[in-house]
Parts: structure tokens; C-alpha cells; sequence
């Protein structure tokens, strides 16, 4: 299987719907969460959360990795639970996921 143009063939991904007043907030932690991802975890290529347009409260983020066993290893690093959790504290939902690159275009 061939990596996407940026070497990307894993991703976690995230479908967030945030509290009503909590959408800021929530901007913000997300960011204070990647950027420790950016600095903290090898294999980590690059992370975007858009915003559903008719819907602000509904957020989707993607990250993508180099490699599975980075991936599996920022999932497990001691400081992943507590910068998730407060961004999860924020929704109502939230669900997440892991992917592999099936096809690249």
C-alpha cells in the first residue's frame, strides 16, 4: 500500500459535539492538547479540526501518523489521558476512532 503525498497512512480521528458556550473553550484545549502531541510524540505529522458550518457546535478532528506504533504509543503516554479528558469534559458526545490509509488519490 502507498502513503498518501505527505507520508500520512494512519489516523486517529475525533467527532466532537461540544456543550452550548463551551465551543472557545474548547478550541482552545484541543490546541494546548496537539501542540503537546507536536512536541512530545515522534511519529506525529500533522493534526486539523474543522467546524461544522451549520452547525458550530459540531467539531471533527483528524492527526496524522507516520506509523501505528506511534499512534498506539501517544494513546498510552501518561500525559494523553488528562489533555483528552479535558477536552471530552467540554461535549455532550464525543467518539473516536484509528485508521489506516485504504486508498490515496
Amino acid at each position: 500500500m502507498a502513503d498518501a503525498a505527505d507520508g500520512s497512512r494512519y489516523w486517529a480521528s475525533g467527532n466532537w459535539r461540544v456543550s452550548e458556550g463551551n465551543a472557545d473553550e474548547f478550541l482552545e484545549r484541543w490546541t494546548e492538547f496537539l501542540t503537546w502531541t507536536k512536541e512530545s510524540v515522534d511519529g506525529f505529522l500533522w493534526a486539523r479540526l474543522i467546524r461544522d458550518r451549520h452547525e458550530p457546535t459540531h467539531f471533527v478532528s483528524f492527526s496524522s501518523w507516520r506509523d501505528l506504533d506511534s499512534l498506539k504509543s501517544w494513546r498510552t503516554h501518561p500525559e494523553f489521558a488528562p489533555l483528552f479528558t479535558a477536552c471530552r469534559a467540554l461535549c455532550t458526545d464525543s467518539t473516536t476512532g484509528s485508521f489506516e490509509l485504504a486508498r490515496a488519490v
